[in-house]
């Protein structure tokens, strides 16, 4: 049994908020730097280097990437020799969320009722999602969402007989709605299977993906490198503004489902994708 002390999620979560706004994941970076040379369309490149200058200025003055510093989103892979101490684990959780913005000087923008619309003023509470995993490791990702995004992200509840071709169908048409205001380049989470709720769960976590991974079964493997060719031949470009970089990966994650089902999620998210891991 391993004794993990609650503060320490909470130095890590406060320190993870903080290095998710200011600096790109290294597989993002790279897939930018990489769609810049890549890019065909000149205001498209155009686009891309301004980007890349928002970047580097963000990390060099720690000013953060994006305006909207969005709602954490934390996954905490749990193994099952891991004992909590000192408190609450939900609560050092929100308690990291919490430093880290009020801190970080990062934009609150969680309000406590969705109808009320009162803001928490410190980014609390997360959207916390917990998985029991063998051993005594703690791997926790800290995916701050911006909504520009996730309010383009669609959950199509298909029939068994759309087939491979509805999905792909559907992928495409959340993609072609969401269009500029998702702030593209963007990555394409996708969740295929299970029921309503486990199809866009499996979206959020495809979304924390390495973007230079691809999935490990051929058949989702082809589909992602063929949806990817796809979305960038639509020409929405970097921006909404045209060009051959409208997504830096298509990521999809499955799950069996019923005989009578195929649920299929899409959850979009913008250029910088923001993610941090760390395994305590």
């Amino acid at each position: 049994m391993r004794m993990v002390d609650v503060a320490e999620v909470t130095r890590n979560i406060k320190e993870m908020c903080i290095e998710a706004n200011h600096f790109l994941a290294e597989d993002m970076d790279e897939a930018m730097k990489r769609a810049v040379q890549d890019e065909k369309a000149p205001l498209g490149r155009q686009i891309l280097c301004q980007l890349q200058d928002n970047l580097k200025i963000a990390g060099e003055d720690m000013i953060p990437i994006c305006q909207d510093t969005g709602m954490a989103v934390i996954f905490m892979e749990i193994g099952q020799e891991v004992h909590f101490t000192g408190g609450s684990l939900e609560e050092a959780v929100n308690e990291g969320v919490r430093q880290g913005y009020v801190e970080g000087y990062l934009r609150k923008s969680v309000v406590g009722d969705p109808l009320i619309r009162e803001n928490t003023k410190d980014n609390t509470p997360a959207v916390i999602h917990y998985e029991m995993t063998a051993g005594e490791n703690l791997k926790i990702t800290v995916a701050p969402k911006g909504f520009g995004s996730e309010n383009m992200s669609r959950v199509f509840m298909l029939k068994p007989a759309d087939g491979i071709e509805g999905v792909k169908n559907a992928i495409l048409t959340a993609v072609r709605d969401a269009g500029p205001n998702a702030c593209p380049p963007m990555v394409v989470g996708v969740g295929i299977g299970g029921t309503f709720e486990k199809c866009a769960l499996l979206a959020k976590k495809a979304l924390t993906r390495p973007v230079n991974e691809r999935s490990g079964i051929p058949y989702v493997k082809e589909l992602e490198e063929e949806l990817l060719t796809t979305i960038n031949g639509t020409g929405i470009g970097p921006g909404g503004l045209g060009g051959t970089t409208t997504a830096l990966a298509v990521n999809i994650n499955t799950y069996p489902t019923h005989i009578a089902g195929l649920p299929v999620a899409v959850n979009i998210c913008c250029h910088v994708n923001r993610h941090a891991v760390r395994v305590l």
